[in-house]
């Protein structure tokens, strides 16, 4: 009963509360507007023009006008009103000599025809000065008191400091470890941070501290986000939710106000969870800001977040969990034991977490009862937890848009695509260039379907997509965490399969190629500087430079000299020139079941794996057969 007295105290006291905003925002606006109300009421009304006073009197004796009015040193003119029922006024001022009315008598206006009436401008030009000078006065007061009852006192009146923090109260945590999928090792490493927020007493018995700091990395869309509110779920604790970038303003110091606000609102309500979203906006490393003071708005909020942090008691049971997929770049002193005390990675997930992740994104939704959901499961090598749902998300749209009553996997296998590569585009190509195109995706396909250090080719199309005039799309039939050099070789041939297509086909060579050979060039280049598969042996060459934001250089770096780096040059160009080699060897070797490919291409457009396997008349061995 006492419960439902207090609920029903703290909805009158919401509601007077949000009457009261709007009354006083009601004031404000009549205060500030209610001067230009009184003279549009009491002063004249129409489209003023101003006129000499001969003008004026010879539009009276015209018969033009309809009344005429003496104000004090103004004479005003009201002519007809129009057929819109806007009213022309004509206004002159008093010239030196006699009055206005000794004037019209003199010029001869006859009074019968034309209404003169002299009207004492005393009280309206006496009650428009008071108001113009106490009105905004009394405006500027009501918006004063209204900014400083909303934020509690005169301390940052406007609320720049404030945090702001998104809260998730406590019982309204609806998400769970079991809504999380594909992540099974950082789920066992956060229950433990469950635990200690719901038994922090077990923990202290025995001398343990609770964890300060809890740091997710890990690659977008995998979950991270997600992990952190199933955390608060779990716990059923209040959860502060706030992005990296929301402490940055333009005013120094603010995002150091926010972050101690934020800290002691979760202090607050412990036990609880602040959740810091893309924490390298306000972590980054120290030192290479180039700001004139030694430090810069950025660092005096990553400073406060330290102090916050290393602030912190047993008794505080505040958690402070972050998210990032750009760990590399976070200040040292963020990521020491007693501030993030604990690094939790997530990956892309593998085959079977993509199935669970499948399971839960699939419900709610109709598929067809004989869809392969481990089929489904291998198509998607390297999407995110976020990339599946959006695929399953287009499926569903697709399939609507198609009026169909159950989920096909053609609508699967099209969100697929879509969601990786955009959606398909009808380019109106001549039949050389559409030719050309089905020899340069048929030279990927037969390359990389003859090589053994390739995945098996899973789809090859001339249909446009982005940017692409076509593509050939292969893809592991088990989840790879290791790449050897004869592997990598073979990805760089297959890459300039196209290319050498072209050259054997056409004797002629197309822009097309343009980001085959970018990406052929980059393996090649991350071969012989990062994994040391060249013949310059197991060395690091991959030359880097560490500057701040004025250009100098900062902490340790790599530079390479001109020697060394004419070396590297020639490694790479050896690799890629390798490469086309073997591409360019097996076209010209398989040159019929190229043209054979090429003829299926250009009159269906798209072949599929089984299809291909049938034209090329072989089936690529799996790794385990290699």
């Amino acid at each position: 009963m006492q419960q439902q007295i207090k609920s029903q105290a703290k909805k009158i006291e919401f509601k007077f509360n949000v009457n009261l905003r709007r009354a006083l925002i009601w004031i404000l606006i009549l205060f500030l507007f209610l001067p230009g109300l009184i003279k549009f009421i009491l002063g004249s009304t129409g489209v003023v023009k101003e006129l000499p006073l001969s003008t004026a009197i010879a539009e009276i004796k015209s018969g033009k006008v309809e009344e005429v009015q003496i104000r004090g040193q103004e004479l005003i003119l009201l002519y007809p009103k129009d057929s819109s029922g806007n009213q022309i006024l004509g206004m002159s001022r008093k010239e030196e000599g006699a009055s206005f009315m000794d004037q019209l008598q003199k010029a001869g206006v006859d009074e019968s025809k034309v209404k003169v009436e002299v009207v004492s401008q005393d009280f309206v030009n006496g009650l428009w000065n008071v108001m113009s000078l106490v009105l905004p006065i009394i405006g500027f007061g009501v918006l004063m008191f209204y900014l400083m009852r909303r934020q509690g006192g005169a301390g940052d009146v406007f609320g720049i400091g404030k945090s702001k923090a998104k809260l998730f109260a406590k019982g309204k945590q609806n998400i769970k470890f079991s809504d999380v999928a594909g992540v099974d090792e950082a789920k066992k490493e956060l229950e433990e941070v469950v635990d200690f927020l719901k038994n922090p007493k077990k923990y202290r018995d025995l001398g343990a501290r609770t964890p300060k700091g809890v740091l997710l990395t890990g690659p977008a869309g995998v979950g991270k986000t997600l992990l952190a509110r199933a955390v608060a779920g779990e716990a059923g604790v209040p959860f502060f939710s706030m992005a990296g970038s929301e402490f940055m303003e333009m005013l120094v110091g603010v995002g150091a106000s926010r972050v101690r606000d934020l800290f002691d609102t979760a202090k607050r309500a412990s036990p609880s969870i602040i959740f810091i979203d893309e924490v390298d906006a306000i972590g980054r490393t120290r030192g290479g800001s180039g700001g004139f003071g030694g430090h810069d708005e950025r660092e005096q909020t990553l400073n406060q977040i330290l102090v916050e942090m290393d602030g912190f008691t047993q008794s505080d049971n505040v958690i402070v969990l972050a998210a990032t997929n750009r760990p590399d770049v976070l200040d040292s002193a963020l990521v020491r034991p007693g501030r993030f005390d604990r690094r939790v990675t997530l990956d892309l997930p593998d085959i079977a977490g993509r199935k669970a992740i499948l399971e839960i994104h699939k419900k709610g939704k109709p598929f067809i009862k004989e869809l392969n959901w481990n089929k489904v499961a291998e198509r998607t090598v390297g999407f995110s937890g976020a990339d599946i749902e959006n695929m399953l998300n287009e499926a569903a749209i697709l399939a609507a848009r198609d009026n169909q009553k159950e989920i096909e996997m053609k609508d699967i296998e099209e969100a697929a695509m879509k969601v990786k590569m955009g959606p398909e585009k009808k380019r109106l190509q001549s039949k050389l260039e559409q030719k050309m195109t089905a020899y340069h995706e048929a030279g990927h396909a037969v390359v990389g379907h003859l090589l053994m250090g390739t995945d098996p080719i899973h789809r090859i199309s001339i249909v446009s997509r982005g940017m692409a005039l076509g593509f050939t799309m292969s893809r592991p039939k088990t989840d790879k965490y290791q790449q050897t050099r004869s592997e990598l070789k073979d990805e760089i041939a297959m890459m300039l399969g196209g290319r050498a297509a072209e050259k054997v086909v056409f004797n002629e060579l197309t822009a097309g190629a343009s980001s085959d050979i970018e990406r052929a060039t980059i393996l090649a280049r991350r071969m012989v500087v990062d994994f040391g598969m060249s013949d310059l042996g197991p060395v690091s060459l991959n030359q880097t430079v560490d500057t701040n934001a004025w250009g100098y250089s900062v902490g340790d770096s790599v530079r390479l000299s001109e020697v060394t780096q004419a070396k590297v040059d020639v490694e790479i160009k050896r690799f890629v020139d390798e490469g086309y080699k073997v591409a360019e060897s097996l076209v010209k070797m398989n040159r019929k079941i190229l043209d054979k490919l090429v003829d299926r291409l250009i009159k269906v457009e798209t072949i599929e794996q089984e299809e291909f396997e049938e034209i090329v008349g072989k089936t690529k061995p799996s790794i385990e057969e290699k």
